[in-house]
């Protein structure tokens, strides 16, 4: 009985010290990526706005309380450049073929406002992997590359919602207003 009572205890106490220090999981609650309420009324602006990416892209904003709305409407509009992917071999085996691949997907955006005044200076996000590559098969390397494609994607879109948010939160607190806490609890 006495070992349990230990056991639960110094679990407990691991756990308090976790989270005393901020640690949460990464994952889609994205509590330091709050926006203050004057940046959550966009308009998207991109040559492709059926692309993987701008879908990406619109769903993680509005997962964090983007109001997207035509651009007279709209407090800011967001210029999303299209996506560039890159793939070059990263190392080679005994045989001389490709044994590693490096993976780069990058995109450029900016923010201008209701007045069409520049808020965010074009800024350019990459996400680099590495993947390992088999020679003989082709057709599982095919499918992988997309899978890690839509991962890449979907991290592009988390860095722009964070630095986007860290730009709006700068931008609120140069002019006064008080920064949003994130909701209580994470």
């Amino acid at each position: 009985m006495y070992r349990r009572f230990t056991h639960y205890s110094l679990i407990l106490g691991m756990l308090c010290l976790l989270t005393a220090c901020g640690f949460h999981l990464r994952g889609m609650g994205n509590a330091g990526a709050s926006l203050p309420d004057a940046w959550k009324s966009m308009h998207l602006v991109t040559a492709s706005p059926n692309s993987e990416f701008s879908r990406d892209v619109i769903a993680q904003l509005s997962a964090n309380g983007v109001q997207w709305a035509d651009r007279d409407k709209a407090n800011f509009s967001l210029m999303l450049g299209p996506e560039r992917f890159e793939q070059r071999s990263l190392s080679l085996n005994s045989e001389a073929r490709v044994a590693e691949y490096e993976l780069t997907m990058s995109s450029e955006f900016s923010i201008v406002d209701a007045s069409n005044k520049e808020v965010v200076a074009p800024t350019n996000v990459t996400v680099v992997k590495q993947m390992e590559n088999d020679p003989r098969n082709a057709v599982g390397k095919e499918s992988e590359v997309r899978l890690i494609q839509g991962e890449m994607r979907s991290d592009l879109a988390q860095q722009i919602l964070r630095r986007i948010s860290f730009y709006a939160a700068s931008i609120s607190e140069s002019e006064g207003q008080p920064r949003q806490s994130p909701p209580a609890g994470k």
